[in-house]
Formats: C-alpha cells, sequence, structure tokens
C-alpha cells in the first residue's frame, strides 16, 4: 500500500467554496471544474484527478 500523500489537500473554511482543479493548479493537470462538499463528510474525492480533499475548518452545526 502506498503512503503518496502528494494528491492530499487539507483546507479551512477560508477555502471554501471548494472544486477542483484549485486556482493555482498547473495548466497541464487542469481537468473540468467540478465543485465538492467536502463540509459534511470531513473529506471529498475528485472524480477526475483523485486528490483527496480533507476538511480541518469549524464544523457547521446546522
Amino acid at each position: 500500500m502506498s503512503n503518496d500523500t502528494s494528491r492530499q489537500v487539507e483546507l479551512t473554511e477560508k477555502d471554501l467554496p471548494l472544486h477542483c482543479p484549485l486556482p493555482d493548479a498547473p495548466l497541464w493537470s487542469r481537468h473540468p471544474r467540478v465543485f465538492l462538499d467536502v463540509v459534511k463528510q470531513g473529506e471529498a474525492l475528485c472524480p477526475y484527478c483523485g486528490t483527496k480533499y480533507l476538511y480541518k475548518g469549524v464544523k457547521k452545526t446546522h
């Protein structure tokens, strides 16, 4: 099993709303923009590139 964390990104509320690819992604790694809900589950996986986003911010109570 690989422990490659290069495609794992930690986020806080200042990074929301989350979409992949992120604005600073290199041109070669671009794919169609997809918005991901990372707050409900605490993580989200991009269906295009497989990047795992982990939410480390304050959980919403509503």
